[in-house]
């Protein structure tokens, strides 16, 4: 499991990196003045002496050098938690998505493979002998609990018949409590799929109401209202919710389809439990009738 969660972790890193370029904005086209020092002809020419007052600095470089590493860069040490707290709960639930697919995958595989040996005629000696050693899969780990019972049951002889409605309350519960440890083992770290899924739209919220708040306090020390002022603030802002979303939509998507399959799952192994403690019950009162 240590190989799959290495690459589940690979996996995760190269998806984020993937990811990231797409929050980037493409660089903005030079300007009339940037181009005359490039020894380039501007854009267009004015058709009419227009009279604008700018009362703040240049705008294009401020908003052509806006991306992920400028963003992450301007930002205040508070903001900059916030991107760091998102990415690092991002990043370790791709983990476990990925973690949890393959070894659900794995799981139904050899569940269909235990289910295969078991119908194929077999006796459950025979059976019980290979598995009793590699219980590997919660379904093997669900028919050794329930024939590990039955066998300490003839341990004596055949036990009286008095005696078997308690057996197979036995072999029912050992079933169950084996389901149930298989099931919470299956479900670990899902919680923080969900964790993840219900608070990190609210931590990118934070970085989004920091962010505006820096944007009136740039404001407020300047006395200006352009662009060049206002757009580093509102874009850490965006960023930070973006940040959040991207944390919490695959987390939630995930933990649902995850909790889907891992119910019937759970019923697959019941169902299973069901069948194998009538064919024990079954025999039981065979024996005792003799």
């Amino acid at each position: 499991m240590n190989l799959t969660r290495w690459i589940a972790v690979a996996f995760a890193a190269l998806a984020l990196c993937i990811a990231a370029p797409a929050f980037a904005q493409p660089a903005a086209a030079p300007s009339g003045q940037d181009a005359q020092v490039q020894n380039l002809p501007p854009a267009a020419a004015p058709t009419a002496n227009v009279d604008v007052t700018q009362t703040g600095g240049s705008v294009a470089p401020d908003v052509a050098g806006i991306s992920v590493i400028s963003l992450f860069l301007r930002a205040d040490p508070i903001v900059k938690g916030v991107f760091l707290l998102l990415l690092l709960a991002s990043l370790w639930s791709w983990t476990i998505i990925i973690n949890k697919l393959i070894a659900l995958a794995n799981l139904r595989r050899k569940a269909d493979r235990f289910e295969k040996t078991f119908w194929s005629g077999l006796s459950l000696d025979e059976l019980y002998t290979q598995y009793a050693k590699m219980a590997d899969h919660p379904m093997s780990a669900v028919f050794v609990s329930a024939l590990r019972e039955w066998r300490r049951a003839f341990e004596g002889g055949a036990p009286r018949e008095w005696l078997l409605p308690g057996i197979k309350e036995r072999i029912d519960k050992s079933m169950a409590v084996t389901i149930l440890r298989e099931t919470d083992s299956i479900e670990k770290n899902l919680g923080f799929l969900a964790t993840v899924g219900a608070t990190a739209p609210f931590v990118g919220l934070f970085g989004t109401v920091w962010g505006i708040m820096n944007s009136f306090s740039a404001i407020a020390a300047r006395h200006d209202t352009t662009l060049a002022v206002v757009a580093p603030g509102i874009a850490e802002a965006l960023f930070a919710t973006a940040m959040g979303l991207l944390a919490a939509i695959p987390a939630v998507i995930f933990y649902n389809k995850f909790a889907g399959d891992i119910g019937r799952y759970t019923g697959r192994l019941e169902g299973f439990a069901d069948e194998f403690s009538a064919i024990l019950s079954r025999q039981l009162d065979e024996k005792a009738a003799r």
